[in-house]
Protein backbone atom coordinates (compact mmCIF):
# COMPACT_ATOMS: atom_id res chain seq x y z
CA UNK A 1 0.00 0.00 0.00
CA UNK A 2 1.46 3.37 -0.95
CA UNK A 3 1.57 6.55 1.45
CA UNK A 4 -1.33 8.06 -0.21
CA UNK A 5 -3.60 4.54 0.46
CA UNK A 6 -2.51 4.86 3.82
CA UNK A 7 -3.92 8.21 4.67
CA UNK A 8 -7.10 7.84 2.60
CA UNK A 9 -10.07 7.41 4.33
CA UNK A 10 -12.76 9.44 3.14
CA UNK A 11 -15.85 7.66 4.92
CA UNK A 12 -14.24 7.80 8.35
CA UNK A 13 -13.98 3.90 8.93
CA UNK A 14 -10.47 3.27 9.79
CA UNK A 15 -9.68 6.77 11.86
CA UNK A 16 -12.80 7.29 12.83
CA UNK A 17 -12.90 11.04 10.83
CA UNK A 18 -12.62 11.10 7.15
CA UNK A 19 -8.61 11.35 6.61
CA UNK A 20 -6.89 12.95 3.37
CA UNK A 21 -3.49 12.43 2.61
CA UNK A 22 -1.39 15.91 2.70
CA UNK A 23 -2.47 18.99 0.26
CA UNK A 24 -5.49 16.58 -0.95
CA UNK A 25 -8.30 18.23 1.45
CA UNK A 26 -11.29 19.27 -0.53
CA UNK A 27 -12.68 22.19 -0.50
CA UNK A 28 -14.52 23.68 2.41
CA UNK A 29 -12.06 22.80 5.08
CA UNK A 30 -9.37 24.65 6.60
CA UNK A 31 -6.70 24.27 9.62
CA UNK A 32 -6.49 26.43 12.73
CA UNK A 33 -4.26 28.60 10.75
CA UNK A 34 -5.66 28.64 7.25
CA UNK A 35 -9.22 29.73 9.17
CA UNK A 36 -7.07 32.81 11.08
CA UNK A 37 -5.59 33.80 7.81
CA UNK A 38 -9.06 34.46 6.38
CA UNK A 39 -10.43 35.81 10.09
CA UNK A 40 -11.98 33.17 10.93
CA UNK A 41 -12.17 30.68 14.16
CA UNK A 42 -13.62 27.26 14.58
CA UNK A 43 -15.84 28.83 17.31
CA UNK A 44 -16.56 25.43 19.22
CA UNK A 45 -17.21 23.40 16.05
CA UNK A 46 -15.83 19.69 16.82
CA UNK A 47 -12.63 18.26 14.24
CA UNK A 48 -14.84 18.09 10.80
CA UNK A 49 -11.91 16.02 9.03
CA UNK A 50 -7.85 15.48 9.50
CA UNK A 51 -5.07 15.34 6.55
CA UNK A 52 -2.39 12.94 7.19
CA UNK A 53 1.14 11.90 5.85
CA UNK A 54 4.05 9.73 6.87
CA UNK A 55 7.01 11.82 8.70
CA UNK A 56 9.91 9.42 9.87
CA UNK A 57 10.98 12.15 12.77
CA UNK A 58 7.71 11.20 14.65
CA UNK A 59 7.18 8.46 16.82
CA UNK A 60 3.55 7.90 15.46
CA UNK A 61 5.63 7.56 12.23
CA UNK A 62 2.50 10.43 10.76
CA UNK A 63 1.81 14.24 10.84
CA UNK A 64 -1.75 14.85 11.34
CA UNK A 65 -3.42 18.20 10.69
CA UNK A 66 -7.13 18.65 12.07
CA UNK A 67 -9.44 20.77 9.57
CA UNK A 68 -12.36 22.68 10.32
CA UNK A 69 -15.64 23.36 8.06
CA UNK A 70 -14.95 26.78 6.84
CA UNK A 71 -19.04 27.23 6.77
CA UNK A 72 -19.67 26.66 10.19
CA UNK A 73 -16.11 28.87 11.19
CA UNK A 74 -17.01 32.28 13.42
CA UNK A 75 -15.16 35.62 12.58
CA UNK A 76 -11.81 36.05 15.36
CA UNK A 77 -12.67 38.07 18.25
CA UNK A 78 -11.91 42.04 18.13
CA UNK A 79 -8.65 42.52 20.70
CA UNK A 80 -9.89 45.03 23.31
CA UNK A 81 -7.48 47.36 25.28
CA UNK A 82 -7.86 44.98 28.58
CA UNK A 83 -6.74 42.14 26.13
CA UNK A 84 -3.86 44.19 25.06
CA UNK A 85 -3.05 45.05 28.02
CA UNK A 86 -3.32 42.16 29.39
CA UNK A 87 -1.40 40.59 26.86
CA UNK A 88 1.72 43.64 27.16
CA UNK A 89 1.95 42.29 30.50
CA UNK A 90 2.54 38.62 29.85
CA UNK A 91 5.06 39.42 27.98
CA UNK A 92 6.98 41.78 29.90
CA UNK A 93 6.56 38.72 32.89
CA UNK A 94 8.51 36.47 30.16
CA UNK A 95 11.34 39.08 29.32
CA UNK A 96 11.73 40.14 33.05
CA UNK A 97 14.75 38.14 34.87
CA UNK A 98 12.80 36.53 38.39
CA UNK A 99 16.43 37.07 39.80
CA UNK A 100 17.97 40.46 38.93
CA UNK A 101 14.47 41.80 37.53
CA UNK A 102 15.99 43.61 34.78
CA UNK A 103 13.63 43.82 31.87
CA UNK A 104 15.25 42.66 28.62
CA UNK A 105 14.14 43.04 25.09
CA UNK A 106 14.35 39.32 24.37
CA UNK A 107 12.22 36.02 26.35
CA UNK A 108 14.34 34.83 29.21
CA UNK A 109 15.06 31.14 28.29
CA UNK A 110 12.82 29.00 29.97
CA UNK A 111 15.45 26.06 30.14
CA UNK A 112 17.41 28.49 32.11
CA UNK A 113 14.79 30.28 34.27
CA UNK A 114 16.95 33.25 34.61
CA UNK A 115 18.89 35.76 31.98
CA UNK A 116 21.72 34.19 30.97
CA UNK A 117 24.57 36.98 33.00
CA UNK A 118 22.05 35.51 35.81
CA UNK A 119 22.63 31.93 34.86
CA UNK A 120 26.66 32.17 33.87
CA UNK A 121 27.36 34.41 36.71
CA UNK A 122 30.41 32.20 38.03
CA UNK A 123 31.89 31.66 34.75
CA UNK A 124 31.87 35.19 33.87
CA UNK A 125 33.60 35.69 37.11
CA UNK A 126 36.35 33.33 36.62
CA UNK A 127 37.19 34.93 33.19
Amino acid sequence: MSAYGKCFDPSGARFGIPTYPWRFAPDGYATRRQLRARGLRPGGQPVAAQVMRTHRGRKAGVQVAYLYRVDRAKPVRPMTSRKWGALALAMLARRTCPQCQIAYSYCIPTSLGVCVPCAYSEEQRAA
